[in-house]
Formats: C-alpha cells, sequence, structure tokens
C-alpha cells in the first residue's frame, strides 16, 4: 500500500509542472523592455504584446525599465523566476554590453533562454546636408587623406553606433575622431548641423531626417541592400567588403523556462512577425522581420558577442 502512495505522488509531482505548461498562459505575462518608452524596442514590444493577448487568451503589458544601458530591465528579467510570466524584449545591446562593464550582474549565454530574434534593422551611414561627400567612396579617401580629421557621432561608448564606426574604422583603415553623445537624438542633431561630419545610426532615426534633406545616406550597413531604401549600396558594396553592422530585437526568457513554454512563444511571435498589422508596424520601423528558432537566435547571440569583444580588443576599447 506504501507503494502505492509512493507512485501516487511521484505521478502528482510530474503532472503538476506538465499541466502548468499546457495551460500557459494562465495569468498575465509581463515582457520587460530594458528602455524607455517610445523607443523602437519599445514600440515592437507593445505591438507584439497586442497580438500575443488576442491569440493566448491572456494579458501580455509591456513594463519599462530603462536605465544602466539597458542592463537593469535585462537583469531583472534574468532574476525572475523561470515560469513563462516574465519575458525580455531586448536590442542588440545585449550582445555589447560586455564589452563596456567588467562585471554585469548577468551572464547573457547562462542567465537567458533565447526564444527568437523578432527584427533586423540596418544602420546607414549619413553625413549632414552641407558635407561634401556623395557616397562612402568619397567619404573613405577623405578619411585617408586627412588622418583623424573627420569626426563621428554616437549615442555613447559601447552603444551599438559607437561599436558599428569602429568596426568600419578598422576595416575600411581609417582614422575618425570619435565624438560620443548622451544619446542618438543630440549626435544626429550635431550631424545636422555639422559640427560632426559623420554617424552610423539605426535606419529608423535617420529616415525623417534623410526623407527630409537635413542628412544625407550614403550607405546602408547590412549585407544587402534594404526594401525600404532599395537604390542606397551597402557598405560592403562601397568598398569594404564584407562589412557587416546590423541592429535586431529579440524575446528572451529566464533560464530554465520549461522548452514548451519556449517553442510556443516562438511560434506565435514568428506567425505574427507575419501578420499585416505587424508588418505595417515593422515598415514604419525600417525592421524586417526574421522569426527564428530559439537555437538560431542563440548562435546569433553567441557570435555577435565575440565579434563586438574583438572589435572592442583592436580599437582599445577596455571596460570599466
Amino acid at each position: 500500500m506504501r507503494h502505492i502512495f509512493l507512485s501516487a505522488a511521484l505521478v502528482a509531482a510530474l503532472t503538476v509542472p506538465a499541466c502548468a505548461q499546457a495551460d500557459y498562459p494562465n495569468r498575465v505575462v509581463k515582457i520587460v523592455v530594458a528602455s524607455a518608452p517610445g523607443g523602437g524596442t519599445d514600440t515592437v514590444a507593445r505591438v507584439l504584446a497586442n497580438e500575443l493577448s488576442k491569440t493566448m487568451g491572456q494579458s501580455f503589458i509591456v513594463e519599462n525599465k530603462p536605465g544602466a544601458g539597458n542592463v537593469r530591465g535585462s537583469d531583472v528579467v534574468a532574476k525572475s523566476p523561470n515560469d513563462g510570466y516574465t519575458l525580455l524584449m531586448s536590442a542588440s545591446t545585449l550582445a555589447i554590453n560586455h564589452v563596456m562593464h567588467k562585471q554585469l550582474p548577468y551572464d547573457v549565454a547562462r542567465d537567458f533562454a533565447p526564444i527568437t530574434q523578432m527584427v533586423v534593422i540596418p544602420n546607414v551611414l549619413v553625413v549632414g546636408a552641407k558635407e561634401p561627400f556623395r557616397t562612402t567612396q568619397e567619404f573613405l579617401a577623405a578619411a585617408r587623406a586627412n588622418p583623424g580629421g573627420l569626426t563621428y557621432g554616437s549615442a555613447g561608448p559601447g552603444t551599438a553606433p559607437h561599436m558599428a564606426m569602429e568596426l568600419l574604422r578598422l576595416q575600411a583603415n581609417i582614422d575618425l575622431l570619435h565624438v560620443p553623445y548622451t544619446g542618438v537624438a543630440p549626435a544626429i542633431n550635431d550631424v545636422m548641423g555639422g559640427r560632426v561630419n559623420s554617424m552610423l545610426v539605426n535606419f529608423l532615426s535617420a529616415k525623417p531626417q534623410i526623407d527630409g534633406g537635413t542628412l544625407r545616406a550614403l550607405a546602408m550597413s547590412s549585407p544587402k541592400r534594404s526594401p525600404f531604401m532599395p537604390d542606397l549600396p551597402t557598405i560592403s558594396e562601397s568598398g569594404v567588403p564584407g562589412y557587416e553592422a546590423i541592429q535586431w530585437f529579440g524575446l528572451l526568457a529566464p533560464v530554465g523556462t520549461p522548452k514548451a513554454i519556449v517553442e510556443r512563444l516562438q511560434a506565435e511571435t514568428a506567425r505574427i512577425l507575419q501578420t499585416p498589422v505587424m508588418k505595417e508596424r515593422l515598415a514604419l520601423e525600417g525592421a524586417e522581420p526574421v522569426g527564428s528558432d530559439p537555437e538560431a537566435f542563440g548562435a546569433l547571440i553567441k557570435a555577435e558577442m565575440a565579434k563586438w569583444s574583438e572589435v572592442a580588443k583592436a580599437a582599445g576599447i577596455k571596460p570599466e
């Protein structure tokens, strides 16, 4: 009789987690965005949350936790229960932060379960409308003729615009002066105003100024041309073969989140990325849908971390 009771208890113990996964979600799911409201990551997260709420039978809400270059919000998720009810919508900064910080409160490879890379966003090399450069080749030639004489702006040390331009500097063998700002907007303003010569910035942030004629786009940083500006060449086509520096948004969960939950979230998100409402929203953001599986997204994060570590080492960027 005692064996019967033990067997029943064991079955019950094994059944509870399985049932919990089968009826997931049965309460509100929180998607943490590690940046302030209104940015591209936040916008895409809110569209996703709205669509997931419609299809998964429970509310998905967005909670912004900005601070410390996206570290604060990422840390909140890394330390949350791995039950699928706290997720992270992250930008590609997640794979760069380690080059600027000696100690992060989490380990990207160890503490997160990748769900899916949602989108890819190309950077665009821009100069002010009054600059003489009409092509990337002209810009590079001027930089080589005057080492250290041309400047570029960024959103701050270790940010995606900084690292993308450092990669260009290394691969094109040019010397540029870095002018860091506290965000993308003030850097763009100074490029438009002629106080800084150039910038590599995500297409979304630069598009209004490009359309308005206050910024001139020279090239895209993606490996292929963007469908949003098909006539604009890539940097790789423009004299720097193999150059690639993209930004992306992706969905992650705390490590140990049940595989069934991760797979369901990936499948639902990938489906939503192909819906008209999401495609329309992404087009406004200058982003292309991806919807990769967890393994592919994990491999991307690992490759990006290694890539930016090498760039930082070659550029003499040391973590603090």
